[in-house]
């Protein structure tokens, strides 16, 4: 039989197969056979499975025997069809595609290995119609990674494997994250290939990197032309399409691969990989990175303070970005990790051996923590950075004296979080700044025995206070001020009431560790500064008075305290007369200002210069005792100044400015159930209730020195009371019930109702209504005459 009359007999698809390959393979695919072919597969979609076994065995003939022109055409015959056919029956034409492939990436040639790389990608654009059940890429998965580490001698060569290497790790993304049907990719057989191998190619354009880092480029690379960028981008498209199930399946690779090669330390690359995945990740899921990291943290407790260091600076540097999208409980998760990770470190016993540099790495590492607790604090809106303020000072240990080192710095480092997130934060109303229960904590700690800690919370204060950017103007104690250098605007109503209703706790607090003797310039310099933006941004006229009996409290402080040195002493009187000068410029009391001014220029006749300001210039010693004449404000001449400028002294109940805390005695907020209250009662009311009798008279001195004095002059009235209790007690024990009831119901003058009655009427003076009426010289009681039908006889 003839050749012809053979190849008549072979299946028709064999023969459109053959037809597609020309004689010589320079010449290229036969592209009007591959039209007839592609005809007929369209046309017999069920042939297609076939087509596709007969191309895999010619292409498989063709690779054994090197003819790569051959098996180039058979790939492009492949593509097409693929490109054209989308028939539910393709699902079998792809498992003789993929076998191709499979084959050529196995062969040792560079080329047929891109060539089925560029094939593949190809592919997995192209959207199947039916799903698949059984389609594994394992394989490729392996392979396509393996050619990320292709170490060729040539370089051209190296680069062009690496990237094919990329693309496919691509293209096996795109078409497995689509469908759910296929294997699952973000397992971690599969997510331990792909991940590092895409970090090896970005690390080795490390110049490039830090190139981006510095610039603080976030943004995609739009240069593809090298395996850096490449990565990148495939990095970028993985982490995008993860879902909230599938992000710590890609961060813990790349947490694996920095730490196996050691990139924490310097953390340049490490930082660019986080943010490129900070950026790229869905924005709901992005707080999922940082949960991630902060748990690696958690777990790398026991890790050289500089890796630790490192990581905290990665996550300062990307915590940012997520804060924008934590709500709710995810914000306290965050900060309470921060807050963990840091009292941990301070709690950290150092082992015996523990050189200068570890120690110095140690705290390299809270600064960070501190540092990454702001970052993400600054991008929140204010009220949840209220609620983080609060949620820290909760943590912030309450006591005012410790012997244990770890316990002041864990109280110091918790402060310094809280100063570094006041920062962040910007004052509208002190009302919603300071909620009561964040005030009391912080005026607590404002006591604490540590003058480093009372320093730290002068200066949250002073961020919290500051509405108006003058604390930098207001830093040191000075009596050359004057109102153009203050930025100042009205007390609103809310802060009066705000101010009326705290000060007494804020006064109190501020009077208390002025006591301290461990004051530092430093300490006094800061209470200055709290003071004057209280001033600036708090005082009005009805709330100016209990600000400056804190500052004559302050001045006697300085003249009758017995503990603090001769230059705290003097501290305290350039603290008054500086304040008391600005309280003068703040709120117009120019007589006031004339009155300071005046002993300003005394101070400076009379050699006093060590009672003013410079503080920190004041290292002469001299004696605080010895002041001369007319250095020190004086209440009886302040009076005058007051009364001159306007201020009703009189409205204020009680001594004016003579008590040396009468700002707690005096404020005009009526407090419940004080002595103020229980003089304006109308103590006569007493006398109008039958059988009660007046114990003291409106004249009598009831204030707690006089009680105090009664008591230690008269010590046997507390004995004679004792007695009296206990035979009461004895009685109402050890007595029947029917002798109490005699013993309760016996009188020595027993008066009827009547006759009660009739006390009561004769009080009540009607005169100017009713005329007396007399018989027989005896005067008609004037019950009998407004009810006589009830007390007739």
């Amino acid at each position: 039989m003839c050749v012809g009359c053979l190849s008549r007999m072979r299946p028709r698809y064999k023969r459109l197969v053959d037809n597609i390959f020309p004689s010589v393979p320079q010449d290229g695919l036969v592209k009007n056979n591959m039209e007839k072919l592609t005809f007929y597969a369209l046309s017999s979609p069920e042939k297609l499975d076939r087509i596709g076994e007969y191309l895999f065995q010619k292409a498989s003939r063709d690779i054994s025997r090197k003819r790569n022109e051959f098996v180039m055409i058979a790939m492009e015959a492949m593509d097409q069809l693929l490109v054209a056919c989308h028939a539910q029956t393709l699902n079998l034409f792809v498992e003789s595609y993929l076998r191709i492939v499979q084959k050529l990436l196995e062969s040792s040639e560079p080329s047929l290995q891109i060539l089925a790389t560029q094939s593949f990608v190809r592919f997995s654009n192209i959207e199947e119609d039916t799903p698949s059940y059984h389609r594994r890429y394992d394989f490729f998965v392996s392979k396509f990674s393996s050619m990320c580490h292709n170490n060729n001698p040539n370089l051209v060569t190296m680069e062009m494997i690496r990237m094919a290497g990329i693309k496919g790790i691509q293209g096996v993304i795109r078409k497995t994250v689509s469908d759910d049907l296929v294997e699952n990719i973000w397992e971690p057989v599969h997510m331990d290939k792909i991940v590092p191998s895409l970090l090896f190619n970005m690390h080795t354009m490390k110049s490039k990197t830090e190139l981006v880092v510095e610039s603080g480029i976030s943004e995609e690379v739009n240069d593809k032309t090298d395996s850096f960028s490449l990565a990148e981008s495939c990095l970028r498209e993985l982490i995008g399409r993860a879902s909230f199930g599938h992000v710590k399946s890609v961060i813990r690779p790349v947490l694996k691969h920095l730490d196996a090669h050691h990139m924490w330390v310097p953390n340049v690359f490490a930082t660019q990989c986080f943010r490129i995945l900070m950026f790229s990740i869905q924005s709901q899921y992005s707080y999922a990175v940082v949960e991630t990291l902060m748990t690696h943290l958690d777990e790398n407790s026991n890790a050289s303070p500089k890796i630790r260091t490192s990581i905290a600076d990665v996550l300062s540097k990307i915590i940012a970005i997520a804060a924008n999208e934590s709500v709710g409980p995810t914000v306290l998760e965050i900060i309470n990790s921060l807050l963990t990770n840091l009292r941990t470190s301070v709690t950290r016993r150092p082992p015996s051996n523990i050189g200068l540099s570890e120690s110095d790495g140690e705290n390299e590492y809270r600064e960070a923590l501190i540092h990454a607790l702001g970052e993400f604090a600054a991008h929140l809106p204010d009220y949840q950075k209220i609620e983080i303020m609060m949620f820290i000072m909760s943590k912030v240990p309450q006591f005012k004296s410790s012997n244990n080192p770890n316990d002041l710095h864990v109280q110091r480092m918790c402060l310094k979080s809280l100063l570094m997130v006041s920062t962040k934060y910007s004052s509208v109303q002190m009302n919603a700044t300071f909620p009561q229960s964040f005030l009391d904590l912080l005026l607590k700690t404002l006591t604490a025995s540590e003058d480093e800690i009372r320093f730290i919370v002068l200066r949250i204060l002073h961020t919290l206070l500051d509405r108006h950017n003058n604390v930098s103007k207001l830093s040191k104690a000075t009596v050359d001020i004057s109102k153009s250098d203050i930025n100042l605007e009205k007390c609103s109503r809310s802060d009066t009431i705000f101010i009326r209703k705290h000060a007494q706790d804020i006064y109190v607090s501020i009077y208390e560790s002025l006591e301290m003797t461990n004051n530092t310039v430093d300490n006094v310099e800061a209470v200055y500064t709290t003071l004057a933006l209280i001033c600036i941004e708090l005082l009005s006229e009805e709330t100016v008075l209990d600000f400056i009996r804190l500052i004559l409290s302050i001045q006697e402080l300085a003249i009758t305290n017995a503990v603090l040195s001769t230059q705290q002493k003097f501290h305290l009187h350039a603290l008054v007369i500086s304040i008391m000068l600005l309280v003068a410029v703040v709120t117009d009391l120019h007589p006031l200002k004339d009155y300071v001014e005046k002993i300003i220029e005394q101070r400076k006749l009379l050699s006093a210069t060590h009672l003013l300001p410079e503080i920190s210039i004041h290292n002469e010693v001299k004696s605080a005792s010895l002041l001369p004449a007319g250095v020190l404000i004086e209440e009886p001449e302040l009076t005058e100044a007051l009364k001159a400028s306007g201020i009703d002294i009189t409205s204020e109940a009680g001594p004016v400015l003579t008590h040396r805390r009468s700002w707690v005695e005096n404020t005009n907020m009526s407090m419940k159930g004080s002595f103020t209250d229980l003089s304006n009662l109308d103590l006569d009311s007493v006398n109008s209730t039958p059988a009660m009798q007046r114990r003291f008279s409106p004249n009598e001195d009831l204030s707690f020195e006089a009680m105090k004095r009664s008591l230690l002059d008269n010590p046997v009235i507390k004995v004679e009371q004792n007695t009296r209790q206990t035979q009461l007690c004895d009685m109402f024990r050890n007595t029947s019930f029917q002798d109490l009831v005699a013993i309760s119901t016996a009188s020595k003058d027993e008066e009827t109702l009547h006759t009660k009655i009739t006390d009561v009427f004769n009080k009540v003076d009607i005169s100017n209504k009713l005329s007396n009426v007399e018989t027989n010289n005896q005067p008609i009681p004037i019950y009998e005459t407004l009810f006589p039908e009830l007390f007739a006889f």
